[in-house]
């Protein structure tokens, strides 16, 4: 799928991707797709091209935020799944780490004949988003995908073109 000249990845690609960088097989499945509430905080990555227009969002649920971040810094699983199930809020370490995991899946969006993408900014779980940010969370060229980060649980993302 395209969206101008930046591409959706494929589900595997993101597989993949993630994979190699929490060093776990981590189970990727068409999912839902992963939308903000009062009760239910997302993260939200904003990737930009060389013009620093807007290009695609990276959007994870509490449990997608907190699992890959903590995987990636190599932090315990049960701080991960406290967070999710009764913080509802995520560490400054893990938000750090997070950090980490979507400026890498940046990469998504680099392939031959895109622009390049970069990330420009993440809003961690329960902050607040800009007007034009949370408009774009519903446009319907996206991947939603389930994930599942062994040894720490489950979470949901969605790429938003």
């Amino acid at each position: 799928m395209t969206t101008g000249t930046v591409q959706l990845p494929a589900a595997k690609d993101v597989r993949d991707m993630l994979t190699g960088l929490v060093g776990k097989p981590v189970g990727v499945n068409p999912g839902a797709p992963v939308t903000p509430t009062p009760d239910d905080p997302v993260a939200v990555a904003v990737y930009v091209d060389p013009y620093m227009a807007i290009n695609a969002l990276c959007v994870l649920d509490l449990g997608a935020a907190a699992y890959t971040g903590a995987a990636l810094a190599l932090l315990p699983p049960g701080g991960a799944q406290d967070a999710v199930e009764e913080d509802r809020e995520l560490s400054g370490l893990m938000v750090e780490a997070l950090h980490e995991v979507v400026n890498v899946l940046s990469a998504l969006f680099n392939v031959p004949g895109a622009p390049h993408s970069k990330l420009h900014k993440l809003y961690a779980p329960g902050e607040d988003l800009p007007g034009d940010i949370e408009g774009m969370l519903a446009n319907f060229n996206r991947l939603d995908l389930a994930i599942e980060v062994p040894g720490y649980g489950k979470g949901a993302l969605s790429l938003v073109l």
